[in-house]
Order: structure tokens, then C-alpha cells, then sequence
């Protein structure tokens, strides 16, 4: 008898690479589809170093996490948190405040069908649909209203995420999160960078990332800071991923000097 195939979930798309499966396969994930493992592998022919630098990134999300909850951050919002995997935001922050409120944000389908399986018995996680590029459906959603209350200060993560905003979106996009976090409240976020690459990677990876429904746009170090306008930097200001606040006791793998991240913290006004 033939193989029984399952079918698809509802909303996915096997037609193009998603972004949040590739990263699933970076990190040596099961859940993405051949479209994604291809495109994957065009990314490793200019970036063999790929899967190190998606460890890198979650090294950095676990330090940034436990920095907002000993600051006394006690809700978070994860845009663009991807596929679960070992070391959840949920996970980090609820080590040092056990009733932490963490709100998971996806535009992919399959992340909102396995975060709902995996969340299901937390009441103080949960997983939205919605998109960055449309700031007004990550804040208005109904379980945005459930978890996050806007009159306390909240962590936001948008860790390798601002990469996919272009330019003329940055300041409204990022100007309506930052109006929508009270005094106290951190953002921190991680970026691709161009600086000391070269041209041809860039331009593989950028192209790649073009067949995707959600394009990405490589940086400058300069070019990245101003994600952070209207912030008070926290130290050591917008560095090399490894750079940024290391800890022994969670080190990261061996640095790949491709990815910026940053944290900012929003003063009383």
C-alpha cells in the first residue's frame, strides 16, 4: 500500500520557503518542508556558518530575556518568536519570575498550531497571528489584550526580525511599538549585518530571502541604530552578538560576527 500522507495544517504554504521554517531548520528542527530545506541550502553556500550564527541568536535572546526579568519585567511580547524550541522565552523569564506573562507573535500558521500545543496548560503564555509590518495587529489582538497590560512596563523581543522591515517602514513601525510601552519598558532586538562581508554573500542572501513572502534587508551597524530612537541604550550600546552582555555560565557558540543586537530601554517621560 502507498505511504498515507497527512495533510497540511490550514494556511500553509509549501509553494515558497517560510521564514520561520528555515529558521526551524537552522536550528535542526522537523518541522519545514523541502521548499525551506532548499532554500536553506542556498543560504549555507555563501554562510556555511548559518546554523552557528541561529545559535548565536537564541544565546543572545536567553541573556537578553533574563536582563528584562531581573530589571523587574514581568510581561513580554515575542514578535516573530518562530517555531518552539529549546530555551523559550517562556521558559527563560518563568526561572526567574514564575508567573511571567510571555505573548508569543507569528504571522506563520505552523507556529500558531504547535505554540498552541505546546502552551496549552500555561495560562500565562499564548501564541497571536499577526504581523510586525502592522504594528496596530500585534497591539490590538484579541490575546494581546488577554496577557499584556500597556500600563506596566513590558519586554519586547524582535530578535532577527527588524531585518525584514525596509527602511520607510522603520519609523512608523517602530515609533508605534515604542508609544505603546509605559516608562520602564525594554525593547531589544537583532540584525544581519554587512559589515565585513562581502558583496557577493550579501547579495545570495538577500536574494534568497526575496523568494520568501518576507524579504531581508542587511545592514551597517549604522544603519541599525536608529531601530533604537527614542531609547535609552542599554550597555554596551548596539554590538556583535557575542559582545553584548556575555554570560559564563550560558555561553554562546564560537562567534560568527554576522549579527548585531542591541537593547533599549524606554525612560519616564
Amino acid at each position: 500500500m502507498p505511504e498515507q500522507v497527512d495533510p497540511l495544517p490550514p494556511g500553509i504554504d509549501t509553494s515558497r520557503p517560510s521564514v520561520a521554517r528555515m529558521y526551524d531548520y537552522y536550528l535542526d528542527g522537523k518541522d519545514n518542508y523541502a521548499v525551506d530545506r532548499d532554500a536553506v541550502g542556498k543560504v549555507t553556500e555563501v554562510l556555511p556558518e548559518v546554523r552557528q550564527v541561529a545559535r548565536e541568536n537564541r544565546a543572545f535572546l536567553r541573556r537578553a530575556v533574563r536582563y528584562m526579568a531581573r530589571q523587574g519585567i514581568r510581561q513580554f511580547i515575542d514578535i516573530g518568536s518562530g517555531l518552539p524550541t529549546a530555551g523559550n522565552t517562556h521558559e527563560i523569564a518563568q526561572e526567574i519570575i514564575p508567573d511571567a506573562r510571555v505573548l508569543y507573535v507569528d504571522n506563520d500558521p505552523v507556529v500558531l498550531a504547535h505554540g498552541r500545543a505546546l502552551l496549552a496548560a500555561d495560562d500565562n503564555t499564548a501564541v497571536a497571528t499577526a504581523d510586525l509590518h502592522d504594528p496596530e495587529d500585534v497591539l490590538g489582538h484579541a490575546e494581546t489584550a488577554k496577557l499584556i497590560d500597556f500600563d506596566e512596563p513590558v519586554g519586547v523581543l524582535l530578535i532577527a526580525m527588524v531585518h525584514f522591515l525596509t527602511s520607510e517602514e522603520r519609523p512608523a513601525v517602530m515609533g508605534r511599538l515604542l508609544d505603546a510601552m509605559a516608562p520602564g519598558s525594554h525593547l531589544t532586538a537583532t540584525h544581519t549585518s554587512t559589515d565585513g562581508q562581502s558583496p557577493a554573500a550579501i547579495a545570495q542572501i538577500e536574494a534568497v530571502y526575496a523568494t520568501t513572502p518576507t524579504p531581508l534587508y542587511l545592514r551597517s551597524r549604522a544603519e541599525i541604530e536608529p531601530f533604537f530612537d527614542g531609547f535609552d541604550l542599554v550597555p554596551p550600546g548596539v554590538v556583535m552578538l557575542d559582545e553584548w552582555q556575555p554570560d559564563p555560565e550560558d555561553p554562546g557558540p564560537a562567534p560568527t560576527r554576522w549579527m548585531y543586537g542591541g537593547m533599549g530601554r524606554k525612560a519616564s517621560s
